[in-house]
């Protein structure tokens, strides 16, 4: 009832709130009044409950040119509550707790209808400074256009998405873990779970251990792949891998000369791992992971982002003759209105280790902190909150950062 009053009272009209707005290229952001529009046809607008910082953000954020749209509100690992809806919306109402991505699904086109693909072919995923009209719903204090990100914009503690773009969820669900499905978490055990589709007994081979090789390692662990080798520079990573099913692990710094492929292959008998993961976004490491992944039935998956123009070169006798595959995915090859509330239900039931991965949690003040914890590889997932009161009705001890 609660819910359906506010919506009376702001439905139809311009809400003015909060947000963590960027400025200029890699410069903190700054905690600004906006105005966010009301909801168009086939829209809502969603109050935040809170929001986690992903390294994409980081990455986009860093980027002037191209895709450098400033100001701008970043934040794609976001969950919230339905406040007011465009007309035209049907499946979700005033009330419902939703999770916003940056992966559209309109339910008509070959790419929606098929198991094949997450890609929806009618409403395609770019680096869009605009939600899906080509506008914005973003409005600073002098009335001059903040641009949106990822269809999400979740730094801000009122967003408007497109319905084509969300997924309802299990209010159940807490807030500070639901997040985490929007982006990272979901992208590593999809990758490990849909992409590659692991078998049990197989050897798995991660480059990077941030969330989302963790991920793809936790995903691993719950298809029963029997050995996980994980690769990461830093030797703190040893004991939050096994947490996550890490087996081996393998710090390139520490190897008198030798390359982590020659590692691997010696580990495996000279044949390689079945299926390995590049989660950095470098494409030496993409290299890395084709050159140490099994001949004939081997798989490399990339999911780490680099810069728009980088390139990586693959041997053509090799590729042609070694019988490997690589691919690169988005979203770990999930489809979110479907694959979302899978998570959601394996997390309920204590099988997805959704908590290790929340190793922070703050107030949208201290969203800059944020930044430079993921920047330094102090955290894994920091969550923004930006309702306090839910925050504590969860029973949130804010971190001292």
């Amino acid at each position: 009832m609660a819910q359906t009053q506010e919506a009376s009272k702001t439905a139809g009209k311009p809400i003015r709130c909060r947000a963590a707005v960027a400025r200029k290229a890699g410069e903190p952001l700054v905690i600004e009044e906006i105005t966010v529009a009301p909801p168009k046809a086939r829209e809502l607008r969603v109050r935040v409950l809170c929001s986690a910082l992903c390294f994409s953000d980081i990455h986009f954020w860093r980027l002037n040119e191209p895709h450098g749209y400033y100001p701008r509100i970043f934040g794609h690992e976001t969950v919230g509550v339905v406040e007011s809806v465009g007309e035209g919306v049907q499946d979700v109402k005033v009330g419902d707790t939703v999770i916003p991505s940056f992966l559209a699904y309109c339910g008509e086109c070959p790419d929606c209808i098929s198991i094949k693909s997450n890609q929806c072919s009618k409403l395609r995923f770019e680096l869009s400074p605009y939600i899906r009209d080509g506008t914005s719903r973003f409005f600073d204090a002098k009335g001059e256009t903040i641009y949106h990100f990822g269809y999400t914009s979740g730094f801000s503690e009122y967003t408007v998405v497109d319905i084509t773009h969300v997924t309802k969820v299990d209010p159940a669900l807490p807030a500070s873990r639901a997040c985490l499905l929007g982006c990272g978490v979901s992208t590593g055990v999809g990758a490990a779970w849909k992409t590659a589709d692991v078998e049990e007994g197989s050897t798995v081979a991660i480059f990077g251990l941030g969330v989302i090789g963790l991920s793809v390692a936790e995903g691993a662990r719950l298809r029963g792949a029997k050995t996980i080798i994980g690769v990461d520079m830093n030797p703190d990573k040893v004991e939050i891998g096994k947490k996550f099913g890490v087996t081996h692990f393998i710090n390139p710094s520490e190897l008198g000369g030798k390359l982590a492929r020659e590692v691997i292959l010696e580990m495996t008998d000279g044949l390689g791992a079945d299926y390995c993961f590049e989660c950095v976004g470098l494409p030496s490491l993409s290299q890395e992971a084709f050159t140490c992944c099994r001949k004939g039935w081997g798989k490399t998956i990339i999911l780490g982002v680099d810069k728009p123009d980088s390139q990586f070169i693959l041997n053509s006798l090799v590729n042609n003759h070694s019988g490997k595959t690589i691919t690169g995915v988005q979203y770990g090859g999930l489809k979110p209105n479907l694959d979302i509330a899978i998570l959601a239900k394996r997390y309920l039931d204590k099988e997805l280790q959704l908590d290790l991965f929340v190793t922070h949690e703050i107030k949208l003040e201290e969203i800059n902190k944020a930044f430079k914890l993921l920047i330094e590889g102090k955290c894994l997932r920091t969550v923004i909150w930006f309702d306090q009161e839910r925050a504590r009705a969860d029973g949130v001890t804010f971190n001292e950062i």
